[in-house]
This record gives C-alpha cells, sequence and structure tokens, in this order.
C-alpha cells in the first residue's frame, strides 16, 4: 500500500557543509588555537576531530574537545579571528544557487536558515558575501535560542516564523545532529551527502540528496 505523503512546502536549511563549504576555514584554525593554547590534538586524531566537530557552535565544539568554561572565551576569539583570515577558503557548493533560486521562485515553497553560526558571523561571512543568501527571509542563529543542535530549537524557531508546519517541513544538512534536530522538532530530514564531511552518519536521512538538486523533486 503506498502511504499518503504531505508535500513539502517548507525548507530550512543549515549552512556551514550544507550551502557553503567551510570546513577548511573554521576548522583547522580550530587545531591551531588549540595547539596554541595548550591543547594539541595527536596528529592521528587531527581528521577524525575536524569532522567531529564541525556544524556546531563554536563554544559547543570546545567544550567537547574538553576545554573548561574559564578558557573558552579566549579561546573562541583566537579561533574565530584565524578563521576569518583565512574566510578565502569558502566557496559555494556546486549546484546551490541555482536551486536555491528555484525554490524561491515557487509559489508553493517557503526557505530559511537555521544555522549554529553567530548572528554578526552570519551577516559579515554570509549575506554580505553570497547574493543568494538575500533569498532568505527568515534566518535563526545561534543567538536566537538558547539551545543549539542537536537539540530541536533552532528547527522550531524557524518553523515558528515561518508559521510552518513539520509535517511539510524539511530540514536539510550535513551532520548527524543536524538529523537528530530535525527529528526532534517533528521535521523530515534531508541528507546532503553530496558535501558532508562525514556521509555514513547521515544514509539514513528521509531524503538522501546526491546532488542540491535532488532537493527540487522531494
Amino acid at each position: 500500500m503506498n502511504k499518503m505523503v504531505q508535500k513539502i512546502e517548507n525548507f530550512i536549511f543549515d549552512i556551514d557543509g550544507t550551502l557553503i563549504d567551510t570546513i577548511d576555514m573554521y576548522m583547522p584554525a580550530m587545531i591551531d588555537t588549540l595547539a596554541k593554547h595548550g591543547h594539541p590534538i595527536a596528529p592521528d586524531k587531527v581528521e577524525q576531530t575536524k569532522h567531529d566537530l564541525f556544524g556546531i557552535t563554536g563554544r559547543d565544539a570546545l567544550r567537547l574537545a574538553g576545554i573548561s568554561e574559564e578558557e573558552i572565551p579566549e579561546m573562541l576569539k583566537d579561533w574565530f579571528d584565524l578563521a576569518y583570515q583565512r574566510a578565502d577558503r569558502a566557496k559555494v557548493i556546486e549546484g546551490i544557487p541555482e536551486m536555491l533560486n528555484t525554490l524561491a521562485n515557487r509559489k508553493d515553497a517557503k526557505i530559511a536558515i537555521a544555522t549554529s553560526k553567530l548572528a554578526d558571523e552570519y551577516q559579515e561571512y554570509f549575506v554580505n558575501k553570497y547574493d543568494f543568501a538575500k533569498l532568505f527571509k527568515v534566518a535563526i542563529t545561534s543567538a536566537d535560542t538558547k539551545k543549539h543542535k542537536p537539540a530541536p530549537d533552532p528547527i522550531l524557531a524557524a518553523m515558528d516564523k515561518m508559521g510552518a508546519d513539520p509535517a511539510t517541513t524539511v530540514y536539510v544538512g550535513d551532520t548527524v545532529n543536524d538529523m537528530k534536530a530535525a527529528h526532534a522538532a517533528g521535521a523530515k530530514f534531508a541528507g546532503a551527502l553530496y558535501s558532508s564531511a562525514n556521509p555514513d552518519s547521515i544514509k539514513d536521512a528521509d531524503f538522501p540528496l546526491m546532488k542540491p538538486a535532488d532537493l527540487l523533486v522531494i
């Protein structure tokens, strides 16, 4: 028997690793900052650490790296200062602008952002940098919720602003924390296998995406 499936009308997007490839901007800078502050990562653990701590707030990443609350503010500043010096390493994922323009022009679709980025960072390094970023009228950053992914709060906040029904909403992301947050919010999850640093972790996505345009046919 075919199950009745409600049409997806609301598309909420993660940014890093989903719309733009930023792992080489942020994560080597994190490894360098940890070493600078006396918390070096063993060489054979570096790649795994970069993948494990990508896609969550910087504060949460440092906590998971074992950094004390007292050390976090200074390290966070050093990390982000270094990452911003490497902003030229970020690049738009192929096919993203075209896919977003198509969705934004659909009469039956709404698009939004739910990101772990800081509010200022979102404006400076996303909205001001990429033309397609201006298509989003709703954006939830880390400043808008007390809890962050994998908690559902950012997605719930985006749905609230959109007036979206979870049954017709999909969250598009590239990490297992994105998938957990989407499902905890009652939404579907579209896994950006086309760019994920750890595609095996999201292979059970409701909608596996081998390329951005796959989102247009769900």
